[in-house]
């Protein structure tokens, strides 16, 4: 029995491994698989302009679904991306309307310039969201005044997907690409995998290139191969 229960009748393998396009998955508002380490997150990006304070922080691990989540809040929002570094005009955009920064840990920032944006969103009526994997209490800010303005923003932590996410997004990823496969080979690459959201998507992308090169089904055999590539062993029993 086949693993793959459905299978796109245009989609024809070649010998070599096909061309990499960009494969859009589905990442609007109504895409979103929403769980119970994502709830609070979800409300909160749902009641804007409602906040309970001008500036929101999504902080969680890297692919919990921060970057989904900003993405749809910018496309409520129209809020335009910033990144406060010296010299910047971040301040200024902010003014002028609702504003995104994302990754703040990761990418660091300018803390005046990051103090004017605040302020300017404030004095402005404008909202700003930022993405971090840590609280803002946990990034190195050394300016008191701005460690004061992030104490008052209003964090939401998203926590690491479990096993029924993980299953229900390996699930939509492969419909995205037309595939369905079976609840066996899906349990067994969730058991298995890095349990973020990123590791989720890179996995499904390799399996259907892989299977496309070969001119395959997708069984269990080519998923172990793939999961094996990029480091991940056996479950114990």
């Amino acid at each position: 029995m086949n693993d793959v229960k459905n299978a796109d009748p245009k989609r024809k393998a070649g010998e070599q491994l096909p061309l990499v396009f960009s494969h859009d998955a589905a990442s609007g508002r109504d895409d979103l698989l929403i769980s119970e380490r994502l709830a609070a997150a979800v409300s909160i990006v749902d009641a804007w302009p409602a906040w309970p304070s001008p500036v929101v922080v999504l902080a969680g691990p890297v692919g919990s679904g921060k970057s989904h989540l900003a993405r749809i809040w910018r496309e409520l929002s129209g809020a335009v991306d910033i990144h406060p570094e010296h010299g910047s005009d971040a301040a200024v955009t902010a003014a002028a309307g609702p504003v995104l920064f994302e990754d703040a840990d990761r990418l660091g920032f300018d803390d005046n310039a990051l103090f004017h944006v605040i302020n300017s969103v404030r004095e402005n009526g404008t909202s700003l969201l930022m993405t971090s994997r840590l609280w803002p209490m946990s990034w190195p800010v050394l300016l008191p005044d701005l460690r004061s303005r992030l104490k008052a923003a209003t964090v939401v932590e998203i926590g690491e997907p479990d096993e029924a996410l993980l299953s229900q997004v390996i699930v939509k990823l492969f419909a995205d690409r037309q595939l369905y496969i079976d609840d066996k080979l899906v349990l067994y690459i969730v058991n298995r995998m890095e349990r973020s959201l990123n590791a989720a998507q890179t996995i499904v992308e390799r399996i259907d290139r892989l299977a496309l090169s070969r001119g395959t089904k997708i069984t269990r055999s080519l998923a172990a191969e793939v999961l094996n590539e990029l480091g991940n062993s056996e479950p114990a029993d």
